[in-house]
């Protein structure tokens, strides 16, 4: 088992396309660290780039204590779970799970060996003479899953190796990939564009945009105190409400409403100043009547979310978002308030978290 250390990794595609921009980022030894952004971000890149698929244009990778940057996959000791599972539909489950082995040059014996143990550790053992077209999504995940197992590599990387999963399916395989990594200890990357999979499964996760890294942190850090606008606006199942203001004393006035100043912010602004004021739907305390401090105005959108509704009020022309429990959800049109909760709300200058 290793960490993983990048230093400047830098991947420039012809034409000047800049996927990888000087990163630094150290990933501890048996940590679960995820990798999410939207598409076009970067961050299937740079997986590659720690895999070798990708040859970096500058920088370095160092696994354990070995800079690999100039080595083959092969070489590199680590193992990747693909997208699509890249399983040989010509061979069992058997000889998918042995592969890496075979190459490795390891007899047949002691490779089936090894095959069977891992399949029988993800509940494969009765599958193992069918090939992947007779196997169901899930089933195919666990063969790709034991593959890597098999290897005993030093870090295993997963190209976001849920989305072709339904929904139901993700949950349990989220769970038992979680519980796996657990168990092994072993250091893992894995890129997905579902935050829920990266608030739900890391350990520390990366923010990426455009080929830089935005954010690293723990998912609760990242989801609680987001550091920029674009991290803000990202992350949740419900984003962030980002409302324009004024600094106005000790007070904010935003969206024509007034507001107190977040905790957070305390005795950090200026007057006159302009900012945003950050709060998610979650931490804002809905009313149907006026609340001082709150932000009023018209029911326009209600969402079923099951157990809660999301409430979208028109305050001024501006759309503010609040969860209001199952049972007490508004009607359209009906006035509505949403009050902040002081020691959740943010204070954004210049897109940047106050204080940094």
């Amino acid at each position: 088992m290793s960490a993983i250390e990048l230093r400047g990794l830098t991947k420039v595609y012809p034409g000047g396309v800049k996927a990888l921009d000087s990163l630094d980022l150290a990933i501890p030894d048996g940590e679960f660290f995820a990798l999410l952004g939207p598409s076009g971000c970067g961050k299937t890149t740079l997986l590659r780039t720690i895999a070798g698929l990708e040859t970096a244009t500058g920088g370095a990778v160092v696994i354990g204590d070995r800079d690999v940057t100039g080595l083959q996959p092969g070489a590199r000791d680590i193992a990747m779970v693909f997208q699509d599972y890249a399983l040989f539909p010509h061979m069992n489950v058997t000889d998918n799970i042995a592969y890496p082995l075979r190459i490795k040059k390891v007899g047949k014996a002691a490779r089936q060996q090894k095959a069977a143990e891992v399949g029988a550790r993800l509940g494969l053992e009765q599958l193992m003479d069918r090939r992947p077209g007779q196997l169901s999504g899930g089933q195919q995940q666990r063969v790709a899953l034991a593959r890597v197992m098999a290897t005993q590599a030093q870090a295993f990387l997963f190209d976001e190796p849920l989305s072709n999963l339904d929904a139901r399916l993700r949950l349990e395989a989220r769970t038992f990939l979680k519980k796996l990594q657990h168990e092994l200890g072993v250091t893992t990357v894995f890129v997905t564009h579902d935050q829920a999979e990266a608030l739900a499964m890391a350990d520390r996760m990366a923010v990426m945009e455009s080929g830089h890294i935005r954010q690293i942190g723990t998912p609760a850090e990242v989801f609680q105190r987001p550091a920029n606008t674009f991290v803000a606006g990202f992350i949740g199942s419900t984003p962030m409400n980002l409302l324009d203001g004024v600094v106005r004393g000790d007070t904010l006035e935003v969206s024509g409403c007034k507001l107190a100043v977040p905790q957070s912010a305390e005795g950090l602004l200026h007057d006159g100043e302009k900012i945003v004021y950050g709060v998610r739907p979650e931490y804002n305390v809905y009313s149907a009547g006026p609340v001082d401090g709150s932000l009023g105005g018209n029911v326009s959108i209600v969402e079923n979310l099951g157990a809660s509704y999301l409430v979208t009020l028109d305050v001024n022309g501006v759309l503010v978002q609040a969860v209001v429990p199952e049972g007490h959800e508004p009607l359209i049109g009906d006035e509505g308030y949403a009050l902040p909760r002081r020691d959740r709300a943010l204070i954004y200058r210049d897109g940047e978290l106050v204080p940094a």
